[in-house]
């Protein structure tokens, strides 16, 4: 079952290079994100060679990450896939704010939009729940949030 959200009338910005970064931890469910916006940036005409992909060994990791690929002046946007599930200890806590803490460091600080695609979950179920079950597919959702932001952009610099 999939909620009804409406589908973003999405702009043509090609052509443009997206990078995606995905965190290992918890691969069976960031794969399934990258997966997604990878489906979706096709769909939009995008083509392989317009979709970098990158892997880090988990969440705290794609911060450094989308910064150095910011640095490389590649790139129209970032996006970042983690998925930190709640244990019995902080560490839940301290993983979840630093990478959103980060994220949205080098949104305020870059000229690049780094998008946020962090589950940052109670369990398992509610995980699969948001690629592609009943609470949609964030994926897909922040391919489609990269396409509008590189959009957004070139909008501002054109004025």
């Amino acid at each position: 079952m999939s909620t009804n959200v409406p589908t973003l009338s999405l702009p043509d910005v090609m052509p443009a290079h997206i990078a995606i970064v995905t965190a290992q931890w918890n691969g069976h469910i960031t794969s399934r994100l990258r997966e997604g916006a990878v489906n979706t940036l096709l769909s939009h005409g995008f083509t392989n060679e317009h979709i970098h992909l990158y892997d880090v060994p988990g969440a705290v990791e794609l911060t450094f990450a989308a910064s150095q690929l910011i640095e490389s002046s590649q790139f129209d946007a970032v996006i970042v896939f983690g998925c930190v599930v709640r244990g019995d200890t902080p560490h839940f806590d301290y993983v979840c704010q630093s990478v959103t803490q980060g994220v949205t460091a080098l949104n305020a600080d870059c000229d690049t939009p780094v998008i946020f695609g962090l589950l940052t979950v109670n369990n398992e179920t509610q995980a699969l729940e948001r690629v592609g079950g009943k609470h949609g597919h964030k994926g897909c959702e922040a391919a489609e949030t990269a396409i509008s932001m590189i959009d957004f952009k070139r909008k501002v610099e054109a004025e």
